[in-house]
């Protein structure tokens, strides 16, 4: 096989496993389309938390809360990781902007500098630079939440349907 097929071989295998095959177990287990729109929507969002490391426990949390489906939130919530280190700055960004706050260089070797002159200071100042980043994504989180869930919630009623009509051939 050249390795051109197998590369888009394993890409494949990849996606199927670790994306469709759960959408695919969750469908046929009885759970609604909507329940599934619903986490994979609130996972997404809860992914690009502004803050690194609390994404796992606040999708166990909110998960647990509302009842949503755990594997699929955080199945979402790993896909839109490489997303999350972009946004954090992002929302920091945004986040100064609504408090009037003006911007900071966010370098290495600058924000390196500051930690080595005054570790407290550096972690005051970026404490509430942090706290910027989830005011501005408190803001957006519940309108990407809806959009998520309106985008996805067509997809999967399609791919439900697709699923009953096999098993349908099938007997």
């Amino acid at each position: 096989m050249p390795m051109d097929e197998l590369t888009i071989h394993d890409r494949s295998t990849w996606w199927r496993r670790l994306f469709v095959a759960p959408l695919v177990d969750q469908l046929t287990r009885g759970i609604s389309p909507r329940q599934i729109s619903w986490a994979i929507a609130v996972g997404a969002v809860l992914g690009v938390f502004p803050v690194m490391g609390t994404t796992t426990v606040l999708c166990l949390f909110v998960g647990w809360i509302f009842h949503l489906n755990q594997p699929l939130l955080q199945m979402s919530k790993v896909l839109v990781y490489p997303v999350h280190l972009s946004m954090i700055l992002v929302f920091i960004h945004v986040g100064d902007r609504l408090y009037g706050v003006a911007p900071i260089s966010y370098s290495l070797r600058e924000l390196l500098n500051r930690f080595w002159i005054d570790p407290l200071q550096f972690g005051i100042d970026f404490g509430v630079r942090a706290l910027h980043g989830v005011s501005a994504w408190i803001l957006i989180a519940p309108f990407a939440v809806l959009i998520i869930q309106w985008i996805t919630l067509p997809i999967l009623n399609r791919f439900s349907l697709v699923i009953s009509k096999s098993k349908e051939a099938a007997n």
